[in-house]
């Protein structure tokens, strides 16, 4: 019987390393670490490694708020 090592496709993946999450997310460690700590995004422990579901990396990118165009000139009308 031989074994057959299969590589899962990062898209299929359920999880982020915290890593990971801040790579594909652009945010520093201390940013991610940020978030976690005020409750925005949800973290959870496996072993020692800290996880970021996909689905929770998603709904916290959602959450983000939106950029305002328009510059100085609105700020002063």
């Amino acid at each position: 019987m031989t074994m057959t090592t299969t590589t899962i496709p990062p898209r299929l993946i359920g999880a982020f390393t915290l890593k990971d999450f801040c790579g594909s997310y652009r945010v520093c460690r201390e940013k991610a670490y940020q978030e976690i700590r005020t409750g925005r995004l949800r973290a959870v422990k496996l072993g020692r490694k800290t996880l970021i579901l996909r689905a929770d990396a998603e709904v916290w990118a959602a959450s983000l708020p939106e950029l305002r165009t328009g510059g100085r000139e609105q700020a002063s009308a």
